[in-house]
């Protein structure tokens, strides 16, 4: 396989900043190619010297990252359209995995939430038509 990853790509391989099926290409590459084991020993020098690039900083720093109340309010469809195509494209075409996790876990307690209420709402009808029930019944 020929070695075809920009430095970005690979500084971002070093964050886990990529899609998941990118980072498994990269470490395909990196089993069948020592000139891409070579490059990447020098990005991490570079990083362990302090020299980063302006997208590695983005990166580590997760400047284009979304807050939960983002997320939130997406998965709520309350975003006006313009941000809503940001989130969508952050999440799906950039692949960010830290976003969409955090996505999964609004989602995940979204439903916890939904379930617990449900069973609130049962509870308390029950509670209020007890006195309607009769023995005999």
């Amino acid at each position: 396989m020929p070695d075809n990853f920009a430095d970005t790509e690979l500084e971002a391989y070093l964050e886990e900043a990529l899609p998941g099926a990118r980072m498994a290409l990269i470490e395909d590459a990196l089993r069948d190619d020592p000139t891409l084991v070579e490059r990447l020993k020098v990005l991490v020098g570079k990083q362990d010297a302090g020299v980063y690039s302006l997208g590695a900083i983005w990166r580590r720093h997760r400047l284009s990252c979304l807050t939960r109340e983002q997320l939130g309010s997406y998965l709520l469809q309350v975003l006006d359209p313009n941000q809503s195509e940001y989130v969508r494209f952050h999440l799906e075409t950039v692949g960010c995995r830290l976003c969409n996790a955090s996505l999964e876990d609004l989602r995940q307690q979204s439903i916890a939430a939904d379930a617990a209420a449900t069973d609130s709402r049962r509870r308390k009808y029950f509670q209020s038509s007890a006195g309607y029930l009769s023995p005999d019944d």
